[in-house]
Parts: structure tokens; sequence; C-alpha cells
């Protein structure tokens, strides 16, 4: 047995302790790596999940603002009486213009008509941003005619009733909730559904009255009215003279040679009276209903003494649909659309859902 002499078992020493230094670096580099795969597969998981909860997020956002449609809309109405803002759900705001503005004993079917065309009225000021007529900021219609009457619960109870506001709101609340959400259109684009009570017989031409023309605002036939309607004829006398100065016209001719200068210039398609002349001064049809406060502008007269008699036939300003002539139809079977394809040329019937997503 040879003797292992001092340097080479230093040599052997040396090189053992390389051998373990290196597993050992071998097993902690492993494990370093371990750790940092893991580290990143965390990570990577992390912003997966970060990634799914804000796709969620998105996803659940765009199913809420499709929920906001019409039906989550709440309407604020400037009450004229009380001078402030009302905030009311779209639908319950219908509700108010259908009993303000048509009686409630009126077909079933009409009161549809209605309820579809005041809806229309509303979504159309709402999508063209259009709040004219409004004396406060903040409302974007008035409770008045001036746009379209409306009239809240306590007002109506109080006005017809416990028993009869039952009733009546049943039979409303049943033509609205039977077009709810439903409008009129023309060229994919919510219509001005302009109304009025009573016609002579026709509808008017829009740029015949108002000077505009409004291609689904056409003169059509409507002779219901004439048979049902209470306002289908009025009679209006008034002193010649007090007749002359309401026009502001100034004239020093006898009532004869006065009356006689009254002519007839035009007539419209609607057989309303479009332009007269009266003691040489052009009027339209239009300024005489509204400076004598006339039911229509079709109108005649006759003098007697130092009296002005002057007849009216309709009521209303004669654009649109007749609500006496929509009953008319109603009674004869036809339905809610049947009543606004007549009386709105060439519209179609769509949910306002369409045009009212926020």
């Amino acid at each position: 047995m040879k003797t292992i002499d001092r340097k080479t078992m230093i040599h052997a020493v040396i090189c053992l302790g390389i051998v373990l230094l290196t597993a050992l670096l071998t097993i902690l580099i492993a494990g370093i790596g371990k750790k940092q795969s893991s580290s990143i597969q965390t990570m990577s998981a992390n912003f997966a999940g970060v990634q799914a909860n804000h796709s969620a997020a998105i996803a659940s956002n765009l199913v809420e603002r499709t929920k906001l449609t019409s039906s989550s809309l709440v309407i604020p109405i400037y009450l004229s009486k009380e001078q402030q803002i009302a905030r009311v759900p779209l639908e319950q705001y219908v509700a108010g213009v259908v009993a303000a503005e048509m009686p409630p004993d009126f077909e079933l079917e009409a009161l549809k008509a209605q309820a579809i065309a005041s809806r229309t009225y509303i979504i159309r000021r709402i999508v063209d941003h259009d709040y004219s007529g409004v004396p406060v900021n903040g409302a974007w219609v008035t409770d008045t005619v001036a746009n379209q009457a409306y009239t809240g619960d306590q007002q109506l109870q109080e006005e017809w009733g416990t028993l009869k506001y039952k009733d009546n709101m049943a039979k409303i609340k049943r033509a609205v909730d039977e077009t709810a959400g439903l409008i009129i259109t023309y060229s994919n684009k919510p219509i001005n559904a302009t109304f009025f009570s009573t016609s002579n017989g026709y509808t008017e031409n829009s740029e015949d009255y108002w000077g505009d023309y409004i291609p689904y605002l056409r003169s059509v036939s409507s002779p219901w009215d004439a048979k049902l309607s209470p306002k289908y004829k009025q009679i209006v006398r008034m002193p010649y003279k007090q007749f002359l100065t309401k026009l502001g016209i100034e004239t020093a001719l006898p009532v004869n040679a006065a009356s006689n200068s009254m002519q007839k210039a035009e007539t419209s398609q609607g057989h309303r009276i479009e332009k007269i002349r009266i003691a040489g001064k052009l009027f339209s049809g239009k300024d005489i209903r509204e400076k004598l406060q006339l039911n229509s502008s079709a109108f005649s007269w006759r003098i007697s003494g130092e009296t002005i008699e002057i007849t009216t036939i309709g009521s209303g300003h004669g654009v649109g649909m007749s609500q006496w002539g929509a009953n008319g139809m109603a009674q004869e079977g036809k339905t809610a659309a049947d009543i606004l394809k007549h009386y709105y040329t060439g519209i179609e019937l769509q949910p306002d859902s369409k045009y009212m997503k926020l």
C-alpha cells in the first residue's frame, strides 16, 4: 500500500470541494427556477383573471346600457300651475297625456292610437334634443297644449272622482300597456305626431297651416267627425268694430262697405281658408283663427246689422290625426295601426328601443 503524499491529498480535497459546490449551486439554481416559474405562472393567472373580470365588467356594462331604453326614461315635465318640474316615468307620462288629451270613453283602439302618437311626440323631442317652448331649464316638455297636455293622477282623481278614476285609468293604462314602446316613424325617424280635436271633413297639409312641407302630414279625408264631434260646428258673434279691432284694422268705412271688402283669396286642399283680404289687408286663415280665437280656420261669415256672425267647422289646427275621426274609425272596427296609417302618410310603427339606446 502506497502512502498518499500531502500534495496529492490537498488536490483531492480541492476537487471534492469543487464537485460538492457545483452540486449545491445546481440545486439552488433549480429551486430558484421553480420559484420564478411559479411566480410567472401566478402573474399570468392573475393577469388572466383581471382580463376576465374586465371583460365581464364590459359585458355587464353593455347589458345595462342596452337596458337603458325608453322603459327606464324619466320625463321632466314643467307643471305650469305649480311652476315646478315633476319627474315621471315615460309610460306614466304617456297615460297622463292620453287622459288629458282624449275622452276616456273613446274606443280602446282610438286611445291606443293616441298613446302611440303621444309617446312618439316626446321621443322625437328627446332624440332631436328639441326642448323648445319650455320656460325653464331642466324640463323637456310642459303640461300644456303648447306641447301636449298632461294631467297627473291626483288632479284626475279630483276631476273624475274615485270610482270613475279607477275605471278610466284602467282603460287608459290598458291602451298604454298594449302599445308600450311603440312609436311612429317616417324614413326611420320618429315623426312630429301632431293631432287635434275635430276635422272639417279633411285634415290639412302642414305647409298650408305652418308653412313647412312635411311629407307625412298630408291632407286626407275624415268624414267621421261631422257625425260624432260636439265641436264640429261653432257660431261666434261679435260687433263688427270689435272684429276689425282684433284684426288690427282701422277703417272709417260703413259696415256694409267694409263687409263687401271681405274676399276669400285662396282655399287650401284641406278646405280651410288659406288667405283672405279684409279692408285691403291680407291675412292667412291661421292669422284670423288665432287673432279671433276661433275653433278652426275653416270658417264663413255673414253680417247682420252691426254684428258679424262667424261659423267655424272643425276644431284645432287640422294637421295630423283627428281625435274624433280616430274614434269614428275605431267604432268601425279599425285598429290603432289602421288609424295612424290613415292620418299619417307613409309611416311605419317601430319599437322606440331602436332610437333610445343610451
